[in-house]
């Protein structure tokens, strides 16, 4: 399964949520939209990681969708950083319910409107109370292992 699901090309986005002061990002592609009405989204997290217990106990978190410049903040929210060091860098705002970059195509602010598990992971499903867009469309797609921009050869 894994192999074959390397070959699904997705946008990457960061998933950020804030608790207690505290500050969480993580990088994700496992994400989709879930309804229109209501406007709701959908994020898969393994429960291993470290935003898993914020994110259960937030009430809002924010979906960033990357473009094609910021593959430097996929890879920190993807590994190479922990903690508040995922947010050195870029344009992050804390003035909406969750934290959000100001320069992300789109930010969708979500209320965590339920969750489910199953098997290693939680869904949580965010009914979408702001939407903030940024730039043109040019999302940073991962597939394969690597991220490419869109119209590169995939």
């Amino acid at each position: 399964m894994r192999a074959g699901l390397r070959r699904l090309a997705k946008a990457v986005i960061v998933a950020t949520t804030k608790v207690d002061g505290t500050r969480y990002a993580m990088a994700a592609t496992a994400v989709t939209e879930m309804s229109l009405d209501p406007p709701s989204i959908l994020i898969c997290v393994n429960q291993n990681a470290s935003i898993h217990q914020p994110l259960s106990r937030a009430t809002h978190f924010c979906l960033n969708i990357l473009n094609d410049t910021q593959r430097d903040v996929a890879e920190r929210c993807g590994g190479k950083a922990t903690g508040e060091a995922r947010f050195e860098g870029n344009d992050w705002r804390d003035d909406a319910e969750a934290p959000y970059l100001a320069d992300s195509q789109a930010a969708f602010i979500c209320k965590r409107a339920m969750s489910f598990s199953f098997g290693t992971h939680t869904a949580y499903v965010g009914e979408v109370v702001d939407v903030k867009l940024s730039g043109d469309a040019a999302p940073l797609v991962y597939v394969d292992g690597r991220y490419v921009r869109v119209g590169e050869d995939c």
